[in-house]
């Protein structure tokens, strides 16, 4: 009771009243702060375009020149003929004694070059020599007995009879005197013909015989290719053929060599399987180089088409339809350029240039390399314009 009083004689003070927060609450609010500073920001940042432009990729392109025609490079192949190749042997039958070259050998003109067995030949000749000697003592001895017969016909004592008989057996003497001289005669040819020489210079190509071998008649020992005078023989279409004429000096590839030819002449027929004419040509060797028998010729002649066009790179090309090839060309508008794909056709082609003629005009651009990239409509930025080739 005295507790109840006692409170009451004091004044009441009211109490601050206090509030509870739960977690959840304060991370919501938090979050909700954080979203809005972001919106903000992210407001105050310019908004990129709905349609962002990409620019054109960019171009190789050149100028197109027209020419009033081409220069048409024609090669054409035949193969590098010595003068003469010839296989030598001897023109008797025989053993063969010696053998002075091989093959790969360079040879003179007059040259022993092998040698026949000429005991047979030596001991004719012996025989012959000996029938000659027996021969002419015979004949002298009917001339100093036909010598005294007439002088004793002259003194009537001798018979004409007897005087016809030694005169004809002088005679008969005399003829086989004349008949022993031919045999030997022909023992020396023989023994010439034993020895095999060379008939012109050049370079033993192969050698048929060994030593000791009976060769037959006319049996080649050595192929002989002849080294100073080289030919080629080179067969070119008929319409080519007409526009040359011998003694025309010309340019001959061998390897990797050049060689100036003379032309020296024009067959007068048509070959039935290559339907070509065959030229004949001189060649003249370097100091460093000469031609081989049997190496490839090539023949490079130029001759002037008359026809425009214009030299493009093959790398400004792309397959078109019906045989023809397209083109890439920079149209200009408000906007740009824009590729347009035209229509060309090609006329000759040298390297990595082609001569061309289409739907295109003097002074155009065109694009020279990287196609695949490329469609028929796209936008493009030229890049440096250069000038197509202008010819040769």
């Amino acid at each position: 009771m005295q507790q109840t009083i006692k409170d009451a004689g004091k004044p009441k003070v009211p109490r601050p009243e206090t509030k509870y927060v739960s977690h959840r609450s304060l991370g919501s609010g938090a979050l909700v702060a954080t979203l809005t500073l972001l919106l903000s920001l992210s407001a105050c940042q310019p908004q990129p375009s709905e349609h962002s432009e990409t620019k054109p990729p960019v171009v190789n392109s050149a100028n197109l020149v027209l020419k009033p025609g081409y220069t048409k490079l024609q090669q054409f192949s035949g193969s590098v003929r010595a003068g003469n190749t010839t296989g030598i042997g001897f023109e008797l039958a025989g053993k063969l004694q010696k053998l002075l070259v091989d093959t790969g050998d360079r040879v003179k003109p007059g040259q022993l070059l092998a040698q026949l067995d000429t005991s047979l030949l030596e001991a004719e000749q012996t025989e012959l020599q000996a029938a000659l000697d027996q021969n002419q003592a015979d004949i002298s001895l009917a001339r100093a007995t036909l010598k005294r017969s007439l002088e004793l016909s002259a003194k009537q004592y001798l018979s004409e009879q007897q005087l016809d008989e030694l005169k004809g057996k002088l005679a008969s003497l005399e003829a086989g005197h004349a008949r022993l001289e031919a045999s030997l005669k022909a023992n020396e040819l023989k023994r010439q013909k034993s020895l095999l020489i060379a008939p012109f210079a050049g370079v033993i190509a192969a050698r048929e015989h060994n030593l000791g071998e009976v060769i037959a008649l006319g049996s080649p020992v050595f192929t002989l290719v002849q080294s100073d005078n080289l030919q080629a023989l080179i067969g070119v279409p008929l319409n080519i053929a007409e526009q040359l004429q011998p003694g025309a000096i010309l340019s001959l590839r061998v390897a990797e060599h050049y060689y100036q030819a003379q032309l020296q002449g024009i067959s007068g027929q048509i070959n039935p399987v290559t339907r070509t004419v065959q030229l004949r040509f001189s060649i003249t060797p370097t100091s460093e180089t000469t031609p081989i028998n049997g190496e490839l010729a090539y023949l490079q002649y130029r001759r002037e088409v008359p026809r425009e066009g214009y030299w493009v790179p093959v790398s400004a090309l792309t397959d078109g339809i019906r045989g023809l090839w397209n083109l890439y060309v920079l149209k200009q508008d408000v906007e740009g350029f824009k590729l347009q794909r035209r229509d060309v056709e090609i006329l000759y082609t040298e390297g990595d240039n082609a001569f061309i003629t289409g739907a295109i005009s003097p002074g155009e651009q065109f694009v020279t390399t990287g196609l695949h990239k490329l469609v028929a409509g796209q936008r493009v930025s030229p890049g440096a314009a250069l000038t197509a080739r202008g010819g040769q």
